[in-house]
């Protein structure tokens, strides 16, 4: 890195651990980036960071890289994969994309001054982990049922008709009744085996299969995990039968219990 240019010092993630982690075998990190490296807060608590050209990631130049959706995409999963290499510490605390500073000792000054909140949050999620858990509704599956329960003889007269109008109106609104409750009994379900648990709103977004009905993360620790996988595999198999497909996904640093 040309020593002329103006460097700053970006923060990936403050991490607690027994012991100093060893930096092999590191992701590349940002575009343009140093090498991962490390800033010792006190004993046993680290700040994970990495030399930045304060040109190419400016506030400007940062400003203008948020409208390119592609780029945005590039640099959160550069940022992420440093972070999940640390997952195996003791506590991970993720920080936001595109937190930077101007030296390594502002970066210090800033994570000293909320000691208090990182020492509750390293005690929340210590030897944690986050899952996430996805269902949507399977529409081929759904539709079968549906057109199960609204079948009605046929006929030509207007009286049939509008029978089997209402039969369909009837079964759809007893279908999302069903679906609001086999999502909020998995919930409860799956918390009882998490230190926490939280449901986002549905997405917008489209999801392949269908419309997406869970989306949660469950805060779950590392002697649990066995467990808690065990119970989301039955509880896919017991929803695949009504027309739900779950997936998990994990375990990941608790990017969703250490946000404000």
């Amino acid at each position: 890195m040309n020593p002329s240019k103006r460097i700053g010092t970006y923060v990936y993630c403050v991490i607690a651990a027994d012991r100093r982690p060893r930096l092999t075998r590191m992701p590349a990190g940002l575009p343009g980036a140093g090498p991962v490296r490390l800033l010792d807060v006190e004993t046993g608590l680290l700040i994970v960071v990495a030399d930045l050209p304060l040109d190419r990631y400016s506030e400007s130049a940062i400003n203008k890289g948020l409208g390119d959706l592609d780029w945005v995409s590039r640099i959160a999963i550069a940022h992420e994969k440093v972070v999940e290499s640390f997952i195996a510490s003791t506590a991970v605390l993720p920080m936001k994309l595109f937190t930077i500073f101007t030296t390594d000792d502002r970066a210090l000054d800033h994570v000293r001054a909320q000691h208090a909140r990182i020492a509750s949050l390293v005690k929340r999620v210590a030897n944690h982990q986050e899952w996430g858990i996805r269902v949507v509704l399977d529409r081929t599956l759904a539709a079968a049922a549906l057109s199960k329960k609204t079948a009605v003889p046929r006929s030509d007269s207007g009286v049939s008709y509008l029978t089997q109008k209402k039969a369909q109106r009837d079964a759809a609104t007893q279908l999302a009744s069903r679906a609001r409750g086999a999502m909020a009994g998995l919930f409860d379900r799956l918390a009882a085996r998490a230190g926490d648990a939280k449901r986002r709103a549905a997405s917008e977004l489209p999801v392949q299969g269908g419309p997406l009905l869970l989306d949660a993360a469950f805060l779950v620790a590392r002697a649990r995990a066995a467990t808690f996988k065990a119970l989301a595999a039955r509880e896919a198999k017991a929803l695949a039968r009504q027309g739900y497909g779950l997936t998990v996904s994990g375990p990941w640093p608790p990017y969703t219990f250490v946000q404000d």
